[in-house]
């Protein structure tokens, strides 16, 4: 009987942009230790006539798109097989980016940025470095398993083949291999309900029933962190405050050093936590503090200095003259920041709130360039109708338990807070608004899930490390004998080769 050791247990959560990792699994599940873009950089050899670049149009005319019935969804990020170029020939992680930035002339691809497997060396090169660099394993002692999430809607023979990657090139004592949107919605405790993973320029929607994706109803939008990031970018041009930090004073008319400004300002502006998402109808207000009732769960929660920093503030307030009482009021209606970026302090107002506005309403992406993969027809679908299309796709009885397990997750959530809420109230519509046509199996409510507070190490991170939590309670039942067999051991892989995912992987049951 196999048997492995929680401390050794691998955790690789690859997404299309990003690849999570760590190593342990404890009573308390660990948060991962290892984040890194998911691209390699490649030299540029003599002769190659590869730019590097996306050679993609912006969309012209403010053409709207519809939403595509996969996940596999094509991306404006680049990928450039080079069939002559060997693993070890790609730069990752640090390497990469101290390349990029020195001004080398490299050659950038994103492997997985389609929701599959664009190029398998790069794809190989990727999970080595984090393997063998990163968390420091050694091939030929490795005595680990790995539990690897990807992209739901991998063919069979993407998933045989990484599993030949992994027993042949890696020695792993172990893998399984697992469905992005099921990991997330475990981490959120249910079983029934729709994933919505917000991307950098695309969405995936997932629906689950009873623990199994619903793969006729998986569908993506193309909307993401990168048309947020345009939007909120032209927004920031009627700032005054903003525009005198983007212009460069020795030449205030060099609109490109402006623009790459004003989007690493935007980007800052997120990934910081400046931005609220409003409910639909509503503007986001900070809600006033009721005091302090449960002093135990406030040290708990390690908060104790934010109550008593409150509470000064509140004395100190309450001595101020009326006049110092009505700027403060005005200030806070107004809802105004100030933001240090670049030796500059840059007062932000309300209009960092509107940064997911075009998630909800892509039309107000009309007139701006955003680069898009392919030419798409008809109209992109907001959010809400995406998601209300594809519940739409499954049977009748099944909707009211889809429903009731709404959870948006990916990379924005970490840092901007309600969209999962903002989403649920656009969602009304789509249930049943009278009570008086009421039936057992039309749906009657909506419910926005979270990752639970009882896992500690991932409280109040957000819920974009979902996938990650949910890849590793999966491995911790998976590699314990007792639950089973759902992983192939080395044993299985000598007796059946590659095909033994098919059988004993937990995306694949």
């Amino acid at each position: 009987m196999v048997s492995f050791r929680d401390s050794s247990v691998v955790i690789i959560e690859c997404g299309r942009t990003l690849i999570r990792a760590g190593i342990g699994l404890q009573d308390l599940l660990k948060a991962p230790s290892i984040e890194i873009q998911a691209r390699v950089g490649l030299r540029r050899s003599p002769g190659d006539t590869t730019n590097g670049r996306s050679s993609l149009r912006p969309s012209e005319g403010g053409e709207n798109l519809r939403p595509s019935a996969s996940s596999s969804r094509a991306s404006s990020l680049p990928c450039h097989p080079s069939p002559s170029a060997k693993v070890n020939d790609y730069l990752i992680g640090s390497q990469l980016d101290e390349a990029l930035e020195a001004g080398q002339d490299i050659i950038v691809s994103w492997p997985f940025s389609d929701g599959d497997v664009r190029d398998w060396t790069q794809a190989e090169a990727l999970w080595k470095y984090v393997l063998f660099n990163t968390l420091q394993l050694k091939r030929t002692q490795n005595e680990s398993p790995v539990m690897l999430s990807m992209p739901a809607g991998l063919f069979r023979e993407s998933s045989q083949r990484i599993c030949q990657i992994f027993f042949e090139r890696f020695n792993v004592a172990g893998f399984g291999l697992l469905d992005r949107p099921v990991a997330q919605l475990y981490a959120a405790g249910q079983l029934n309900g729709i994933v919505i993973d917000v991307g950098h320029e695309i969405t995936d929607i997932t629906p689950m029933y009873d623990g199994f994706i619903m793969n006729h109803a998986r569908s993506s939008t193309p909307l993401g962190i990168r048309d947020c990031q345009v939007y909120l970018a032209n927004l920031l041009r009627s700032n005054q405050s903003v525009m005198a930090a983007a212009s460069p004073p020795d030449n205030p008319s060099n609109t490109e050093v402006t623009q790459r400004f004003l989007d690493d300002l935007v980007k800052h502006i997120w990934e910081e936590g400046f931005v609220r998402v409003p409910s639909d109808g509503q503007t986001a207000e900070i809600p006033e503090d009721e005091g302090v009732t449960d002093i135990a769960a406030v040290l708990v929660a390690g908060k104790e200095k934010a109550v008593i920093e409150t509470g000064m503030k509140k004395k100190l307030t309450a001595k101020a003259s009326a006049a110092e009482q009505a700027r403060a009021r005005e200030i806070e209606a107004l809802d105004l920041v100030t933001v240090q970026f670049r030796d500059h302090s840059i007062t932000l107002g309300k209009e960092r709130h509107r940064f997911c506005e075009p998630l909800f309403d892509p039309t107000l992406l009309n007139g701006l360039s955003v680069e898009r993969a392919e030419p798409y027809e008809g109209r992109i679908l907001p959010l809400q109708e995406a998601v209300g299309f594809a519940v739409r796709q499954a049977d009748v009885a099944q909707r009211q338990y889809i429903w009731q397990g709404l959870f948006v997750t990916g990379d924005l959530t970490n840092h901007v807070k309600g969209i999962g809420a903002a989403l649920q109230s656009r969602l009304a519509p789509f249930i049943l608004s009278s009570p008086d046509q009421a039936t057992e199996f039309q749906s009657r409510s909506i419910r926005a899930l979270n990752v639970p507070e009882y896992f500690a190490e991932y409280r109040e991170k957000g819920d974009g490390l979902a996938a990650f939590l949910g890849t590793s309670i999966v491995a911790k039942i998976a590699f314990n004998e007792s639950h089973g067999k759902n992983f192939v051991s080395k044993t299985d892989y000598n007796e059946k080769g590659p095909h033994a995912v098919i059988e004993m992987s937990p995306s694949l049951l």
